[in-house]
């Protein structure tokens, strides 16, 4: 092999390397799950209004919200198993963390349980997309550990739009909860990422 080709094969191996993760499509029937907390179960607005309804209505698939107000961590390991047994999803949005953080929950644990979240989806044959959860101080965005647990193991991460939506006083029903415009927001951008990324 000469030395050029050898170049340009390791220059588009590093591009492969760079580029976010990609999801398989879905087809028609697949499910998705929403998994979460308040965030997912839509507190600050309605069933109709949460982020999971109004992305099955942008894409045209079922979106199970299976989020449960105050859930940490440890609470969804507990009860992931049951969720995936009884919908049988193709792709999982995992969104938790606030209330780890909220009940200063140390961040190791939180990531850990996070990373076994992410292989307990995995085993089940669904692929995960991983949401990030700003932190409680002040804009402080989402921690560092998602964009770590995302590069370790391969994952999409959508680590922003809860973050941005939050800024905005006119997108949120009280300081820690979106109103219908934010979920609206948050369905939007992941329907945009989910296409991105090839699910859609």
């Amino acid at each position: 092999m000469s030395r050029f080709v050898f170049a340009v094969c390791f220059a588009l191996l590093l591009a492969a390397c760079e580029r976010a993760p990609t999801l398989p499509k879905l087809s028609p029937h697949d499910v998705i799950v929403a998994f979460g907390d308040s965030l997912t179960h839509g507190t600050g607005a309605s069933e109709t209004t949460a982020y999971p309804a109004v992305l099955a209505s942008l894409t045209g698939h079922i979106v199970i919200n299976a989020g449960v107000p105050g859930d940490t961590t440890s609470l969804g390991l507990q009860r992931l198993p049951a969720v995936l047994d009884e919908y049988k999803p193709r792709l999982v949005l995992l969104c938790l963390g606030g209330n780890d953080m909220l009940r200063k929950q140390p961040e190791a644990s939180t990531e850990n349980n996070l990373r076994l979240l992410v292989q307990t989806i995995r085993a089940s044959g669904a692929n995960v997309v991983l949401i990030g959860v700003p932190g409680p101080r002040l804009f402080g965005g989402a921690p560092d550990f998602y964009t770590r647990i995302a590069d370790e193991m391969k994952l999409p991460l959508e680590r922003e739009i809860f973050n941005e939506v939050l800024k905005d006083n006119r997108l949120k029903s009280d300081p820690i909860h979106a109103n219908a415009a934010g979920y609206r927001q948050v369905a939007e951008r992941l329907a945009a990422f989910l296409k991105e990324a090839g699910a859609l």
